[in-house]
């Protein structure tokens, strides 16, 4: 599969590794000045006239300690807002304020703060493809100190590889609040009553026939559901990794672009004719959001995507497919897995000037006492997944995730490019590319495919502009022509 692997003598300079099997243990690299600085640059002037709305427990008065805190507005970081009541009784020395904003705006805003020093934040929502890019910067304040004080924090409780993602020289720069991986979420009654029967590990040939067979758009069910809306973290979620178990791959270890080979294009040509074939309506402009109403409304038989999604399937106070559904492994076709590695963490800015206030509260959200509060107030279901193993002992949600539980950590333990990928590559990231291009790269390849999907042009076409695109990155890297 893919291009023979050039000689080791052959690679260029390398940029930061994420992932640290052992096939990647060398130590993040980090960003040029020049480079740091068009990339604050280029972002702090859209902070300044986000107009970024905040809500929280108060401005701060007196000795008061006021943190900001942005945040991804997904449902687990709602249930935290919505027990901030419990910080404070606990800390009435220090005001929370929440900046919550959609995903893509949210790694935008967050790195133009970060990277240009703004200083607006206290505590950032980043994940494993920021936090080994940005640590070596000086960018991230080491948590280690922190961690070692805090009664009963339990780092090595973190699942090993969400936590190995996250740690730069031995040091941790950002906490999981809840990891994940990708896996498959299906209608076990529609099944049942069509005769199907879904394997353990699934192939995409196995999917596509599945939800041949299922798919009644007059009915309104969708034969499965997968993300189209364009974005780095959205649509090339998924997809990276169906080019890599294709045997695809971003670029080659000359750091040649690979978007042009016939394994990416195979890759995303079955993506795409698989939603335009079978996936749900507005398919093109559907995220992770999209995907979980259609599913978790019943209007879908499959969805692949983030594990984290059982917080949303499994909740009976919003879900009607509730005791409905099974879990598999990530669809693969040339490899044994085909899932991601993400981790939505909490690091500290290292221009925050109230970094003790701010460690207070990223302890209490990441802390083993607040899985059982979450537990308590809100129900097992809401936890926030994939972060500590010992969620997984908790006796009320050992019972709610009997099905999802095993798939979950499977996927998470595997999700490695040895085995999620068929060559060797000079980059980490399964679902992205860690180097700092990435964002503006992937944004642009995430629009050419969902063009794609919206059937505003080709296959052909959106591989060959994004192609484009890849070579210009390339060149940073060392790539000749």
């Amino acid at each position: 599969m893919g291009r023979p692997r050039p000689p080791r003598t052959s690679r260029p300079p390398q940029p930061p590794r994420t992932s640290r099997s052992p096939r990647a243990s060398r130590p993040p690299g980090t960003i040029s000045p020049s480079r740091r600085s068009v990339l604050g640059a280029g972002l702090t002037a859209g902070l300044a006239s986000a107009g970024l709305a905040a809500c929280g427990s108060g401005s701060g008065s007196g000795d008061r300690d006021s943190i900001v805190v942005a945040i991804v507005s997904n449902p687990q970081m709602q249930d935290a807002i919505s027990l901030i009541d419990h910080f404070t009784e606990q800390h009435p020395d220090i005001d929370v304020r929440f900046v919550s904003l959609p995903e893509n705006e949210a790694r935008a805003k967050i790195t133009a703060s970060v990277a240009s020093g703004g200083g607006e934040f206290d505590v950032v929502m980043i994940s494993n493809y920021e936090t080994p890019l940005w640590a070596p910067n000086g960018w991230l304040t080491d948590l280690e100190p922190y961690i070692a004080k805090t009664d009963g924090y339990q780092p090595d409780d973190f699942v090993p590889t969400i936590k190995d993602a996250l740690t730069v020289d031995g040091s941790m720069y950002s906490v999981p609040f809840y990891g994940e991986s990708a896996f498959l979420v299906y209608r076990e009654d529609l099944f049942e009553e069509a005769g199907l029967e879904m394997p353990t590990h699934p192939s995409w040939d196995d999917l596509r026939s599945f939800a041949s067979t299922l798919h009644d758009p007059e009915g309104g069910m969708s034969g499965i559901a997968l993300r189209g809306l364009a974005g780095w973290g959205e649509n090339l979620a998924p997809m990276s990794t169906v080019i890599n178990t294709f045997g695809g791959c971003w670029f080659d270890m000359d750091w040649a672009p690979s978007l042009d080979s016939p394994e990416v294009h195979d890759a995303v040509s079955m993506y795409v004719d698989t939603l335009r074939s079978y996936g749900q309506p507005g398919a093109a402009t559907s995220g992770f959001g999209e995907c979980l109403t259609q599913f978790s409304q019943g209007n879908a038989a499959m969805w692949f995507d983030a594990s984290s999604m059982v917080s949303g399937v499994e909740n009976p106070s919003s879900s009607t497919v509730v005791g409905k559904t099974g879990y598999a492994l990530g669809p693969t076709l040339e490899t044994p897995y085909a899932g991601w590695l993400y981790a939505w963490s909490l690091a500290i800015p290292e221009t925050s000037q109230k970094k003790d206030a701010a460690w207070e509260f990223i302890a209490w959200m990441t802390h083993p006492d607040y899985f059982q509060l979450v537990g308590e107030e809100l129900g097992w279901e809401a936890l926030p997944p994939g972060s500590r193993l010992s969620t997984y002992e908790i006796p009320e949600y050992a019972e709610l995730s009997e099905n999802y539980a095993e798939p979950t950590l499977d996927s998470m333990e595997n999700a490695t490019q040895e085995n999620s990928m068929t060559q060797e590559v000079p980059y980490d990231g399964l679902q992205n590319v860690v180097i700092p291009e990435f964002q503006d790269l992937g944004t642009r390849v995430g629009q050419q495919f969902s063009a794609a999907i919206a059937g505003q042009k080709s296959v052909d076409e959106a591989l060959e502009q994004s192609q484009g695109f890849a070579e210009s990155v390339a060149r940073t890297y060392g790539w000749e022509g």
